[in-house]
C-alpha cells in the first residue's frame, strides 16, 4: 500500500513517518471507498429512475433504515479512525510527548520569512550566546528537536512535508513542537497558512547533518558568534 501511494507524499524522513503515513493511508482509502460507492449509486439512479414516457414522478419522504444505516457506519468509521490513531497523536502532540534531551529551538515567523534562534555553548536558550539565523534550520539525525514557536504577526504555519510535521504559529502564543529526523540532507520548511501578499515566497532550507557534522557546525557558529 505505502509503495502504491507514495506518489501523494515525500518519502519520509523522521519518526513520525510510519504513524502518519498510515492515518493518511487510511483515511485516502475509506474517503476513495465511499465516493467510489455514492458514485456508483448515482449513477444506477439516474439510469434506473430515468424519465421514460408514461412514467410519472412519485414523491417520498425517504428510508428511515437507510438513513440509520449510513449514519451509523459513518459514525462507527469515524470513531474507530480516532481511537486507532489516539496513541499516534499523544506522541506527537501531547503536552509530556517531548524527549528528554531534545535540542532546544525557537523559531519565529514573520510575514515573510523564519527566524530561528539557536542556543549557545551552554546549550539552553534564552541566554547571552544564543544566535540567530534567518532562514536556515540546521539539526542533528537521530536526536530530537524541540521548537518552541511565536509569530510576531499573524498566524503561520510551521510544515515540513518529509517530517510530517506541521504546526501553526499563532501571535501571543508559544506553541512546542518537536520531531526527530532520521535522515541526513536538506529539505524545504515551508508556511502552509495563507500570511499574505508574499506567503509564497516564506521558505527556509532545513539541514539535517550527521551528529558530528552537526556539532562541528555548532561550533563553528559559536566561533563566529564570538568574533562578532
Amino acid at each position: 500500500m505505502r509503495d502504491f501511494l507514495s506518489w501523494l507524499l515525500p518519502p519520509g524522513a523522521s519518526t513520525f513517518t510510519g504513524e502518519i503515513d498510515w492515518l493518511y493511508d487510511t483515511i485516502l482509502v475509506v474517503t476513495g471507498v465511499a465516493f467510489v460507492l455514492v458514485q456508483a449509486t448515482l449513477i444506477w439512479f439516474l439510469i434506473r429512475f430515468r424519465g421514460r414516457p408514461g412514467r410519472r414522478a412519485a414523491y417520498t419522504h425517504g428510508n428511515a433504515r437507510a438513513e440509520y444505516l449510513w449514519t451509523g457506519v459513518t459514525a462507527a468509521v469515524v470513531v474507530w479512525i480516532g481511537l486507532a490513531s489516539a496513541g499516534g497523536w499523544h506522541r506527537i502532540k501531547g503536552h509530556d510527548s517531548v524527549p528528554r534531551g531534545a535540542y532546544p529551538l525557537l523559531i519565529t515567523a514573520k510575514q515573510f520569512e523564519w527566524h530561528i534562534t539557536y542556543p549557545g555553548r551552554d546549550g539552553r536558550l534564552g541566554t547571552a550566546d544564543d544566535y540567530t539565523l534567518r532562514s536556515q534550520l540546521h539539526v542533528p539525525a537521530g536526536r530530537p528537536v524541540v521548537a518552541t514557536l511565536q509569530s510576531e504577526d499573524v498566524i503561520h504555519s510551521f510544515f515540513v512535508p518529509p517530517f510530517r510535521i506541521k504546526q501553526d504559529a499563532v501571535p501571543g502564543m508559544h506553541i512546542r513542537v518537536w520531531f526527530q529526523p532520521t535522515q541526513v540532507g536538506r529539505f524545504e520548511l515551508g508556511c502552509a497558512e495563507l500570511c499574505g501578499l508574499g506567503h509564497y515566497r516564506m521558505r527556509a532550507v532545513v539541514t539535517v547533518h550527521a551528529q558530528p557534522d552537526f556539532d562541528r557546525w555548532v561550533t563553528e557558529q559559536g566561533r563566529s558568534v564570538a568574533m562578532r
